[in-house]
């Protein structure tokens, strides 16, 4: 039987934190997944960190956020139709388009649903090929700091993105319509709410929230994406957010071309997808398997860390 001091053990603090964060994950938003859903995502993981940037963030804990608030992208948006040209000459040129291997770990999935993308820049220093075929835009960039990673994006006619959540809360998401369907039929939904892109105009949301994107048009939708730092109050946790930015977000940098750095995190994701592929596997042939594996795996890690 466990005692009163196993309980008062500081890695049982640890745990408790880490239960309380996901919870306030889970129950962050009008729109969630369901629970058992929620045990295995990645923003549990990493529910600890975020709820740090949440609670020192400068900005309101809403989806969508008044562009006004960060005047440091106007310059994007006011240059809109020079990036749009640098952009439809990459399309045109068949350059915006999914990894030729499995080398993006943060995007991988979307590529089985037609998602394309061009990386200009990963948490880091912006890429040779996007130097070379953008320049215009590189320019304009350089004069923005706070932009830590941008990408030109194509979402096909016709295809969707999951609902997700993206792992790491220490940036905002901004998007600018370049060329769109611009349709309601072509959407994205942030928490329950939709937005249409529409060709110039900008949308700023926090993107740890739920979200989906779904183009139930015949017309591709072409856009600017970037992720911007998230404005936080005092110098350790803005600290924290460059160092996280820097030491794990850079390494999952993904190449357009050869010329381009391919980060660690990517390089290993090459190999541990091999092991994913065989769970693929055994998910077609029994589920029940599957997710028995799935949970006794991971509630075996989290009693080998706190129980032994």
């Amino acid at each position: 039987m466990l005692s009163l001091d196993f309980f008062l053990q500081p890695r049982m603090f640890v745990l408790y934190f880490i239960i309380l964060s996901a919870i306030y994950i889970h129950l962050r938003g009008k729109v969630r997944f369901k629970f058992i859903r929620q045990l295995t995502d990645h923003s549990t993981l990493m529910a600890p960190i975020n709820v740090f940037l949440y609670l020192f963030s400068k900005l309101p804990q809403k989806p969508y956020l008044d562009l006004k608030l960060m005047p440091a992208l106007a310059p994007i948006q006011e240059n809109w139709e020079t990036i749009r040209d640098e952009a439809l000459k990459l399309k045109q040129s068949e350059m915006i388009k999914r990894s030729d291997g499995y080398n993006d770990i943060g995007f991988n999935s979307f590529f089985k649903k037609g998602w394309k993308r061009f990386y200009l820049k990963w948490y880091n220093d912006f890429h040779p090929s996007s130097q070379e075929h953008c320049p215009k835009t590189i320019e304009i960039m350089k004069n923005i700091p706070s932009v830590k990673a941008a990408m030109f994006v194509v979402l096909p006619g016709g295809s969707e993105l999951p609902k997700h959540r993206d792992p790491y809360a220490g940036s905002m998401r901004y998007h600018l319509g370049l060329v769109t369907p611009n349709d309601p039929k072509c959407f994205i939904d942030v928490d329950g709410e939709e937005y249409y892109w529409k060709d110039g105009e900008a949308v700023l949301f926090d993107e740890t929230y739920l979200h989906f994107a779904k183009n139930e048009t015949d017309k591709d939708r072409l856009i600017f994406f970037c992720d911007v730092e998230r404005p936080v109050y005092t110098w350790p946790v803005r600290l924290w957010n460059k160092f996280f930015s820097w030491f794990i977000m850079s390494s999952s940098a993904s190449p357009n071309m050869e010329t381009d750095k391919t980060g660690n995190l990517n390089k290993a994701f090459h190999y541990l997808y091999q092991v994913r592929l065989v769970a693929k596997k055994l998910k077609e042939k029994n589920k029940f398997v599957y997710y028995l594996l799935k949970y006794v795996i991971t509630f075996g890690v989290v009693y080998l860390i706190f129980f032994l």
